[in-house]
């Protein structure tokens, strides 16, 4: 790889923190005796199983807390994915009879769009409804797309790509609105379910307050291990299970439970509500001035999202006329750690399904940077971040072959700018 910036001191900076984060030594030190004597199974009737189903129950207890909801509606599982696939499909199990209809959004997170095309296969009929320029979904979207027969509603927390906050509380309010105006209570459908993993640690998780029925957390955002995470369900939803076996989890998610990871994951939560006032102002003022230097010293770069109403750690960024994966290969090379979107498809060519899903077109998409900040994150890290982008973006672009303005977009299908022999990258990849 040709090295641009050879005099330049290395610098190992890690700004992917929304893919995942190290775990707090603080969560690591809870975690230790459930990896090394406690090994329990929790239910087993001796003392190390006790001992590992009183670590769970406050874990749940610990949780709940922080929720404002009873422990009962706490359901561990191994993942933020496997919350979301359980709510929906675990929803659209147990009141398929009541109706086939769920109503989201183009830009959710696959961990939700991937289970409403499961569905769609078996006949579910799902709304999208539109998002704004920003990535918001309003809360009049939301009602507009309510029909007799709509069980679910899933809309993101925060978007996980390019960081706009979504009004939760606002639509929840709506839709307990429109349940009352059409004779429905708090257990009747339609459900509201909101993945909040990005939005731990950072907003608001009290669920009567944000008025939703099924809530998505997972640890590794938080500082804690990678596979933990828990759906909240309102007590009296029938969630049916979609994975079969023992009695665990009050019979939603059987398998033997993992108890180390659970303990980590509440403690993990815990901390960053603590430490949330305090580190929420510290990332602002950080991510404020990034942007602000970023665009006065690099030239055709546009911010992606809302600029006000978004995460405190987010900085997305669309970097005209250079490929992202090229982009993110360079700054490796310097120790700079960032990605172009979700942590479930950077690894992929395919252009942001976010960026065009609020209207950008493909090369905004193709360009799009994401930077998320973190604990460990500094001015001085940031500096470094700009002193080697500056040559760096200067060098892709003297060997790009685009050369757009801001607003504007080639008239040619998929930027035939960012092609291998007459093919767009992420369309030959598709191809082989």
């Amino acid at each position: 790889m040709k090295e641009i910036f050879p005099k330049a001191k290395r610098r190992a900076v890690y700004l992917d923190h929304a893919a995942a984060t190290p775990v707090d030594p603080q969560v690591l030190e809870v975690m230790l005796p459930f990896l090394k004597n406690e090994f329990g199974n929790p239910g087993g009737l001796y003392a190390k199983g006790r001992t590992a189903a009183q670590a769970i129950a406050n874990a749940r207890k610990s949780i709940s807390d922080v929720l404002g909801c009873p422990a009962n509606s706490i359901v561990f599982t191994g993942s933020g994915t496997e919350s979301d696939n359980l709510a929906i499909m675990g929803i659209a199990k147990g009141y398929f009879e009541k109706g086939k209809h769920v109503v989201s959004n183009k830009i959710e997170h696959d961990a939700v769009l991937h289970p409403l095309d499961e569905l769609k296969k078996q006949d579910f009929e799902i709304t999208y409804v539109d998002v704004t320029e920003h990535g918001q979904v309003t809360p009049k979207s939301i009602v507009d797309a309510l029909r007799e027969d709509t069980i679910l509603v899933s809309v993101i927390y925060a978007n996980n790509e390019i960081g706009t906050i979504n009004p939760i509380a606002d639509i929840g309010r709506a839709i307990l609105k429109w349940k009352k105006e059409n004779g429905r209570g708090p257990l009747d459908a339609p459900f509201f379910h909101t993945d909040a993993c990005q939005a731990a640690g950072a907003l608001e998780l009290n669920v009567e307050k944000l008025h939703v029925d099924l809530m998505t957390i997972n640890g590794s955002k938080i500082y804690g291990p990678k596979g933990s995470g828990f759906l909240y369900m309102r007590r009296g939803l029938k969630v049916k299970p979609i994975v079969f076996g023992g009695a665990q989890e009050f019979r939603k998610r059987p398998g033997t439970e993992n108890v180390a990871n659970i303990v980590g994951l509440a403690k993990a939560l815990e901390l960053a509500q603590a430490e949330k006032e305090v580190e929420n102002k510290r990332l602002i003022e950080l991510r404020d001035w990034f942007i602000d230097q970023f665009q006065k010293r690099i030239s055709k770069v546009v911010l992606n999202g809302h600029p006000q109403d978004r995460l405190p750690n987010n900085v997305n960024l669309s970097v005209l006329d250079i490929e992202g994966e090229a982009l993110i290969l360079y700054l490796d090379e310097y120790g700079i750690a960032i990605s172009t979107g979700s942590a479930c498809t950077s690894i992929t060519l395919d252009p942001s399904h976010v960026i065009t899903g609020i209207g950008k077109p493909y090369e905004y998409a193709h360009s799009s940077m994401r930077f998320t900040l973190g604990k460990s994150t500094t001015k001085e890290d940031l500096e470094y971040v700009l002193k080697i982008m500056e040559p760096v973006v200067k060098f892709l672009r003297q060997i790009s072959p685009v050369n757009l303005q801001i607003g504007e977009a080639k008239s040619v299908s998929m930027a035939s700018a960012f092609v291998d022999g007459g093919v767009p990258h992420f369309v030959k990849k598709n191809q082989s």
